[in-house]
């Protein structure tokens, strides 16, 4: 059997007790946050970010980004707000780790996340928010089949400017066809 998560650079754990350093930093990061986030960047306290890294209950699921060849973390997965009657759950990711940008470990993450959601949880849909200023994002998660459904005009502000919050869906079919031709 496949392992589903475990690709050939990360893997996805749990967190440990020695990930509230790397979490901590991420979390001061104002760049990092207003990627991640539509509320105001507001650095946690250590309890907030311990209460995080638990259990997000039953209708979510929330892994580390593991870097295979150390097993440092460099970032963070979730399924969210999973609908079981309907099959239908919500993704989220953040690369934290600066100096891991640009390197494909946020494809290769959510690749995992996907086939566990698609295969092992037996989702039917996956979807997800990203805010238009986030081009690199944009591009991964088209790169990666997610079709844009539509977005909420000029929802977010930032720095004076007016954002759109995109939406973009992935269903299992498209999922599986996308595998068998990659």
């Amino acid at each position: 059997m496949k392992r589903l998560l475990t690709g050939s650079r990360v893997y996805l754990s749990g967190f440990q007790d020695e990930d509230i350093l790397a979490i901590r930093e991420w979390n001061q990061n104002e760049e990092v946050q207003r990627l991640l986030d539509a509320i105001p960047h507001k650095p946690k306290s250590e309890e907030e970010m311990k209460k995080w890294m638990g259990n997000p209950g039953h209708n979510g699921f929330r892994f580390a980004i593991r870097l295979k060849d150390n097993g440092r973390i460099i970032g963070f997965v979730e399924l969210d707000g999973i609908l079981w009657n309907h099959r239908v759950g919500g993704i989220a990711i953040s690369i934290g780790d600066e100096q891991s940008w640009g390197y494909g470990y946020g494809k290769e993450a959510i690749e995992c996340l996907l086939a566990y959601a698609f295969h092992e949880l037996n989702l039917y849909r996956v979807q997800l928010t990203v805010f238009s200023y986030n081009e690199r994002a944009i591009r991964l998660y088209e790169s990666l089949g997610f079709q844009k459904e539509g977005s909420y005009r000029k929802f977010l502000q930032r720095d004076g400017k007016r954002y759109d919050m995109l939406l973009y869906g992935l269903l299992v079919d498209e999922w599986n066809a996308g595998v068998k031709e990659g």
